[in-house]
């Protein structure tokens, strides 16, 4: 009857222990899928380079090479002739220039996205800057409110997202620490026999901390397979990308969930057993 209430206890602890590691992977998803998000944002930034009534395909061609070799400034880019320009203007707004103009007023152009690295409004003025410099660009145009939004805004929400995930780690902590807590609670008067016949204080704490630490590896590996299953249906099956599932990311979310298992459970089985040692037998019967 022992060994069964034990055996409950210590699964109920595993589960608690579970669904506490599921909270502190999804601080981490929450934290990746938030920099993949404005990541997304600046890379999507589109700089439009208007080119000249009079650029020959020989300057199109120089263009072209200088946006491909210079992959530190653009990630992306795309020629828009003044047809494919004509066509998107038509389906846009419902309305042909040229049949009242009699002919095409509008321009060839460069989309072109800027990298993570060069979308901050310093480095959107120097793209601007270069483009500009040459001969067969008119014109530069890009969103300059949204590029000073961003990167305003990025690095308080930077702040608050970490904040949060440092508040609800502590919480975290704290469940997992009070439920290993209860589970050794029910062993106090054995830990308190092994130290009366003379245990050291590893012996005596040695069987808890093994136990607990494999029970916060095992705990871990339960939380993953549950992130997993929940990652999985809201990208595959909703159709929302929640987490881009990069080897990057999936290591850091995994060492950060098994790490904190073992880790947590760990600082748990000390602390418990530490207090359950040094406590007298009148004592234990009070709490």
């Amino acid at each position: 009857m022992h060994k069964h209430h034990f055996r409950n206890s210590y699964l109920t602890s595993a589960v608690s222990v579970s669904l506490v590691l599921c909270l502190i992977g999804l601080e981490g998803i929450i934290l990746l899928s938030a920099d993949s998000l404005i990541t997304r944002m600046r890379e999507n930034m589109t700089v439009t380079a208007v080119l000249s009534a009079d650029a020959d395909s020989a300057q199109c061609a120089r263009m072209d090479t200088m946006l491909a070799l210079d992959k530190t400034r653009y990630s992306r880019y795309a020629y828009v002739s003044k047809e494919q320009a004509l066509e998107e203007h038509i389906a846009y707004l419902g309305e042909d220039p040229t049949a009242f103009l009699g002919y095409n007023p509008l321009s060839a152009s460069y989309e072109i996205h800027p990298t993570d690295a060069y979308s901050h409004p310093d480095s959107l003025a120097l793209i601007e800057a270069r483009l500009k410099s040459l001969p067969y660009v008119e014109d530069v145009i890009y969103p300059r409110d949204l590029a000073d939004i961003l990167s305003s805004n990025v690095s308080e929400l930077s702040l608050i997202l970490l904040g949060v995930a440092l508040v609800l780690l502590l919480v975290s902590m704290v469940l997992i620490v009070n439920t290993i807590r209860l589970q050794i609670y029910s062993k106090r008067f054995l830990i308190n026999t092994m130290t009366l016949v003379g245990a050291t204080s590893w012996v005596t704490r040695r069987p808890f901390v093994g136990r607990n630490m494999l029970m916060g590896f095992l705990s871990g590996l339960v939380a993953l397979a549950i992130l997993s299953a929940v990652v999985y249906y809201i990208d595959f099956r909703v159709g929302v990308l929640l987490f881009p599932l990069t080897w990057q990311n999936v290591t850091f979310v995994s060492a950060v969930v098994l790490c904190s298992g073992v880790l947590i459970a760990l600082l748990a089985s000390l602390i418990a057993t530490g207090r359950y040692i040094r406590m007298d037998n009148n004592s234990l019967y009070e709490i």
